[in-house]
């Protein structure tokens, strides 16, 4: 289940009043941030502007591979452990705007966690630590410490206790 804070509006869709729920100037900062960031080669830069801009909370030794798309509204919802990686394409979302409402929700991400490219990261989930994310997985729930997930739907391939059994076992 994810951990998401409801908020309902009246009259058009929620994303119409998207200003009323977050400052213009707070937006377009964080574009200009994040743009910046997702062209950079430079992984020491990223996590600088990622802490400095967005007052995001990232580990030492995390890595942002090329045209990772933080959350533009709420990037400072997003927590990432240390010696993470997260993969190419990747999206990272703190809020959706609905109709009738919009949410937002903290995300955070484990240590040692390895997300692999084009995955969306809903908000309100939380990834624990050592966990291994597929490729083009849409991450709509908490995922367990240590486990395998992959898919969209996204679906537990191997739990820890798994992984731990198969990384013992050498292939012959």
């Amino acid at each position: 289940m994810r951990r998401t804070e409801r908020y309902p509006v009246e009259g058009a869709n929620s994303l119409q009043q998207v200003y009323k729920t977050v400052p213009f100037v707070k937006v377009a900062k964080n574009f200009i941030v994040i743009q910046l960031a997702r062209y950079t080669p430079f992984l020491g830069m990223k996590n600088w502007l990622y802490r400095t801009f967005l007052r995001m909370k990232v580990g030492e030794q995390t890595s942002f591979a090329l045209m990772v798309m933080l959350d533009v509204m709420f990037p400072e919802k997003i927590t990432i452990g240390r010696n993470t990686v997260i993969g190419y394409n990747t999206t990272i979302l703190a809020h959706e705007y609905l109709i009738k409402e919009y949410r937002l929700g903290e995300v955070i991400i484990g240590d040692e966690v390895l997300i692999g490219a084009n995955t969306t990261i809903l908000p309100g989930v939380t990834i624990g630590n050592g966990a291994i994310i597929s490729a083009a997985t849409l991450v709509h729930k908490d995922v367990a410490e240590g486990s395998f997930v992959g898919g969209n739907p996204m679906q537990v391939i191997y739990t820890k206790e798994e992984m731990t059994t198969r990384n013992s076992n050498p292939i012959t």
